[in-house]
């Protein structure tokens, strides 16, 4: 996992295209806690025919990936079960300050029910939204709707763009296993 004892995280390249003078790569550090307190993120997905869908949902940070639940049937799911492949990002929305973080990686189904009960209670602790571990998936208790997957995206590629104090654009690129 990025940046635990083992890994000593991601290798962070500033982009002097579009950095000012003097600016430095933003810490790996800043960039994960940015992510870990984000609650919302857009996930930008492809559909069979090329087209691009994108749409804002929560996410976690947990054990170095986001994750995210969705309705089997809704058109993220039915995107990433043909093209895992996807970019969740998250920020600020402001011009002249903040950190814009993208998170380029694979989607894959997390199916571990230790892992699943650790993400419901993070999903409890961070968004108030009470999730049930069924069948490997999350349900709302007392719906009628059916059990949900959750997904988890390890990093490939991380940009993030910094604007407080000078602009900075940074990559982070992971080993891949």
């Amino acid at each position: 996992m990025p940046g635990t004892s083992h890994d000593p995280g991601p290798v962070a390249e500033l982009d002097a295209r579009f950095s000012e003078p003097g600016a430095t790569p933003l810490p790996w550090s800043q960039v994960e806690a940015a992510l870990a307190g984000a609650e919302m993120f857009w996930l930008s997905t492809v559909r069979r025919d090329g087209r691009p869908h994108v749409v804002p949902l929560p996410a976690v940070w947990l054990g170095g990936a986001l994750h995210f639940c969705t309705g089997e049937a809704e058109q993220k799911a039915v995107n990433l079960r043909a093209e895992p492949r996807c970019v969740l990002a998250t920020g600020t929305g402001r011009y002249r300050s903040g950190l814009d973080v993208v998170v380029e990686g694979t989607a894959e189904q997390v199916v571990d029910e230790a892992l699943l009960h650790r993400l419901a209670a993070r999903w409890l602790a961070e968004l108030d939204w009470v999730f049930e571990v069924q069948d490997g998936a999350f349900r709302e208790p007392g719906s009628d709707l059916p059990p949900a997957p959750v997904f988890g995206v390890a990093p490939r590629k991380v940009l993030a763009f910094g604007r407080d104090g000078s602009a900075t654009q940074t990559r982070y690129r992971f080993a891949t296993t």
